[in-house]
């Protein structure tokens, strides 16, 4: 009975602790990882070899600064200068989320 109880409560540990892990990244931050992050940088400053080579602007420009969340979203979307379109790599909400996650580097 005892070890019933152990059980019961371990694995409540677990699953608590399992999902509270998976909302410590939002999905804008994890697919701005997964897709932006090789240019853009970790921080959003464009510091990266690929960053530097493509000539990225970093977060903290004037040029992206004055950029609106739709703005971006297009940029994202339609791709600008020597960044590739994304339209057909992520869905309308994964471009949102990413250009919201983009906003808070700074």
């Amino acid at each position: 009975m005892c070890r019933k109880i152990r059980f019961k409560v371990a694995l409540a540990a677990v699953v608590m602790f399992a999902s509270a892990s998976g909302f410590a990244q939002s999905s804008g931050e994890a697919t701005y990882k997964a897709k932006c992050q090789m240019c853009h940088g970790a921080t959003g400053a464009a510091d990266t070899g690929a960053g530097k080579a493509t000539k990225t602007l970093p977060v903290s420009d004037p040029v992206v600064k004055g950029m609106s969340a739709d703005d971006m979203v297009a940029v994202i979307k339609n791709g600008k200068m020597k960044m590739q379109p994304f339209k057909d790599k992520l869905s309308d909400q994964e471009i949102k989320d990413v250009a919201a996650y983009f906003r808070t580097l700074k």
